[in-house]
């Protein structure tokens, strides 16, 4: 069951399911710094050319990315975040806190954080 078949489910949800995709969230994540061409995000994130062609589609579709044709040769074709896209990064930066945090490999006679059982 989809978010779109509940209407009642929570923002998390509906959240997760437009941008929750592995690639999705690579790509959004690699295009926070600068905006980057085609073979740049195929590079820097180890997608395939059509994976990374569909994705790119769809987070364009969504709002989330922008695309810019630069037509002297050669032609490139660039992409950025738009400003939905950009309204990501805090939450990035926000999960990363949280990895750092609990997802750290363990250093010997280190304890990991208390839990609130």
């Amino acid at each position: 069951m989809t978010a779109e078949d509940n209407p009642g489910a929570c923002p998390i949800v509906r959240s997760i399911e437009q941008i929750g995709s592995q690639w999705r969230l690579v790509v959004l994540h690699d295009l926070r710094e600068e905006e980057k061409r085609f073979n740049e995000l195929k590079r820097s994130t180890g997608a395939s050319s059509r994976t990374l062609s569909r994705v790119l589609d769809d987070l364009q579709e969504m709002g989330f990315v922008s695309r810019r044709l630069e037509e002297d040769a050669p032609v490139a074709t660039y992409y950025t975040l738009t400003d939905k896209g950009a309204s990501l990064c805090p939450v990035f930066d926000e999960i990363e806190t949280w990895a750092d945090e609990w997802l750290a490999p363990e250093v010997e006679g280190e304890a990991e954080p208390a839990t609130a059982d």
